[in-house]
């Protein structure tokens, strides 16, 4: 019955209709709240559902016992669940996904899916930064809802700006990115910018982006560095100013369930050729390698 039910749910005309024509906003908020409700029959109850229309796996939780939901959605793993890259010319990936499109940003434009291209600068804000990228690669991370849903730092950095842009919560999965363009630049999401922090005195530092793109039941970044949930209801600042250190593999913050990490790499550093579209890459593994440094 479990794979007749995912396999009449995985039709695109159906999925795109009960995942995204639906009053999309006040479900994300509904689930919000009912994910935080502290019962544990409530709390057993959801996740059993949960399993039953997914791949979810708790055997690398922190915890095996939850209070609620959103305790499950945003859980810890084990000490050492997961191996950090130590090797300096690389970036690791933030978190656990699929890899989504990537390639360089060409004249002023990525992808989202083959051929629906956007505009950098309508993803991110700040046209200055959105410029820099030019000639840079990108990697779309897709995280499913029973993933691990915290995410890291690609590498010894420093964040330097955040900047929140409150949006929509269209479903990201690959039906939604084929049908509904600008999708990212629509939904809610947040710009992190970072500086790599380098070994070689000589190299300077190197501007790294990442964003978080929310979508429909998630609508919730929690960012630790300053002490934040950005939510659909968050009124501002928009845009925030930091100076926070952060180590390789260190935690910056999570999803209230999965969504999309985009990664725009500085100039010189390329997506590892051994990575393909729709790959499962693990949070700290390699991602990016710095050409210039080999």
């Amino acid at each position: 019955m479990k794979k007749t039910i995912q396999n009449i749910l995985s039709q695109e005309d159906l999925n795109f209709l009960l995942t995204n024509r639906i009053p999309r906003n006040a479900l994300t908020r509904f689930i919000g709240w009912f994910s935080q409700i502290e019962n544990p029959v409530i709390a057993f109850v959801s996740i059993q559902v949960w399993k039953f229309f997914s791949a979810l796996d708790l055997s690398e939780a922190k915890n095996q016992h939850f209070k609620s939901m959103h305790a499950c959605f945003t859980r810890e793993l084990k000490p050492n669940a997961r191996l950090i890259n130590q090797g300096l010319s690389y970036l690791v990936s933030p978190c656990d996904a699929l890899i989504g499109a990537f390639g360089q940003v060409r004249n002023g434009e990525v992808f989202q899916a083959k051929g629906f291209p956007y505009a950098l600068d309508d993803l991110i804000p700040n046209k200055i930064l959105a410029k820099s990228y030019e000639g840079c690669e990108y990697v779309t991370l897709r995280l499913t809802s029973s993933m691990y849903h915290r995410f890291h730092a690609p590498a010894a950095m420093r964040i330097r700006k955040i900047t929140y842009i409150s949006g929509d919560t269209w479903n990201v999965n690959p039906i939604a990115l084929k049908r509904v363009e600008r999708l990212f630049c629509k939904n809610e999401r947040a710009v992190i910018e970072c500086e790599i922090d380098h070994a070689d005195k000589e190299m300077p530092n190197a501007t790294l982006t990442l964003v978080p793109v929310a979508a429909i039941l998630v609508a919730s970044i929690r960012m630790h560095c300053i002490n934040l949930l950005f939510h659909l209801r968050y009124q501002g600042p928009n845009e925030i100013e930091c100076n926070v250190a952060v180590h390789r593999g260190e935690e910056l913050g999570w999803f209230q369930h999965g969504s999309t990490i985009i990664v725009f790499a500085p100039k010189n550093y390329r997506l590892l050729p051994s990575l393909n579209l729709g790959d499962n890459i693990r949070m700290g593994e390699a991602l990016f390698e710095n050409t210039a440094s080999t």
